[in-house]
Parts: C-alpha cells; sequence; structure tokens
C-alpha cells in the first residue's frame, strides 16, 4: 500500500491538483486506489454550488494520476489519448472514488491502459488511456 507520502514520490502534482489518496495494490501491469471525494474540494465552488458533481475531467486525471504511479519507475508519462470513454454516474461529495488501470497493450514506449473509476464497486467512468512513458536515465523502462 503506498500512501500520501509515496504517492507524491511518485506523482508531480501537488495539492490542489493531487487527485489520489491512496494506492492499495500495485502490480506489474495494475495498480488499484481510491480518491476520497470532500465537500470542501476546490473545485465543487464552481461545479455547481447548489448541486455539487466532480468534473468529468478531474475524475479522467485522478485514473491518469494512477497511470503515473504503475509506471513511475519507467520516467514520465505523457499522454497521447483516451479512447471509449464512458460516464456512467456522477460522482458526488462524500463518495469513496475507487480506482483500477490495468495495462491492456504495449508496443515500444507506447501503453494501452484500461480505467475505470467505480462507485460502491459500479461503474462512474471509463475508458482507454493511452500514453507514451519518456524514459529517464533513472527510469529502468520496466512497464
Amino acid at each position: 500500500m503506498l500512501d500520501g507520502n509515496e504517492i507524491r514520490r511518485r506523482v508531480p502534482h501537488r495539492y490542489p491538483f493531487l487527485l489520489l489518496d491512496r494506492v492499495l495494490e500495485l502490480e506489474e501491469g495494475r495498480a488499484f486506489g481510491y480518491k476520497n471525494v470532500s465537500a470542501n474540494e476546490a473545485f465543487f465552488r464552481g461545479h455547481f454550488p447548489e448541486a455539487p458533481v466532480m468534473p468529468g475531467v478531474l475524475v479522467i486525471e485522478s485514473l491518469i494520476q494512477l497511470v503515473w504511479v504503475l509506471f513511475a519507475d519507467s520516467g514520465a508519462v505523457r499522454v497521447r489519448g483516451i479512447r471509449r470513454l464512458k460516464f456512467r454516474k456522477p460522482v458526488v461529495p462524500g463518495d469513496r472514488l475507487e480506482l483500477e488501470v490495468r495495462v491492456a497493450a504495449s508496443e515500444g514506449d507506447e501503453r494501452q491502459v484500461d480505467a475505470v473509476a467505480r462507485l460502491d464497486g459500479k461503474v462512474a467512468v471509463e475508458g482507454r488511456i493511452i500514453v507514451e512513458l519518456a524514459r529517464t536515465a533513472a527510469g529502468s523502462g520496466a512497464g
């Protein structure tokens, strides 16, 4: 399990844009974690104060940050595209957003990652994230 400190070592984002609270499982080709969605999140002030909903782009960003954790030893992650994205349920204050990413295909430095965000085990958002691994001297290249 990775806590906030370990996540910050693997992901370049910081508050208020760090959207991943814990990583519960991390293995080759797969990661599972979560984001606790608080009513105090800054984005709720403008994304509908009377009926707050987490912006879909931030749910996607949460999944991308989990992809960063998955490939942390390979260097930086560059998002190249998102395919077959579906929004099925709104994410609201008090939700625990369960995040899972799994490598579906790999060719050279490109990885196609199936990404799912769930609420109480039910799919809220799903799609495929295409990333390029920008290898660094410190990166092992494994992914």
